[in-house]
């Protein structure tokens, strides 16, 4: 399972509000693809964000998310709801992360991952560090590695040809 943070994750972590309080958010369209490629390899993909947003839950949709945890300030419950729910254990579990509320799940998943826009603790906690920033590719990156890990990349490459 690889479980994500939005924002400064999925997003570029810029929350742009209009006049009216609606909100948008820039999201890379290569994530997205990504995330179908998990699914594809059969690996179930979860958000669990400390806000709420109804933007967020627009976009989790259209990618058809497994699972959303939203305006969560302890993540460790989301995250133990996902083992238990899922019956994974720690070292099945990917998570990618930018800021200190993301520290709790990021010490106990089996592959922890920060965006170089993370704050230094998470930085140093995690276990791989993307070169691309958080919203600008850093979720398509983790995919890839993980694909390429397991040996499923050239199946999804295969659908191309």
């Amino acid at each position: 399972m690889v479980i994500f943070d939005v924002d400064g994750v999925f997003s570029d972590g810029k929350i742009v509000v209009n006049s009216d309080g609606i909100e948008s958010k820039n999201f890379y369209v290569q994530d997205g693809t990504g995330i179908t490629y998990l699914q594809r390899a059969g690996i179930k993909t979860a958000i669990i964000s400390g806000r709420k947003s109804k933007v967020v839950e627009y976009r989790a949709k259209e990618l058809s998310i497994d699972d959303v945890f939203l305006g969560v300030q302890r993540k460790i419950e989301a995250y133990e709801t996902l083992l238990e729910k899922y019956k994974l254990d720690d070292h099945e579990t990917c998570y990618i992360g930018d800021d200190l509320i993301d520290l709790p799940v990021l010490r106990r998943v089996g592959f922890s991952v920060a965006v170089p826009n993370a704050r230094q603790e998470v930085k140093e906690c995690a276990s791989y560090v993307t070169v691309a920033d958080g919203g600008h590719g850093a979720i398509r990156e983790v995919v890839e590695k993980i694909l390429k890990s397991q040996g499923k990349w050239e199946s999804i490459i295969e659908k191309y040809y």
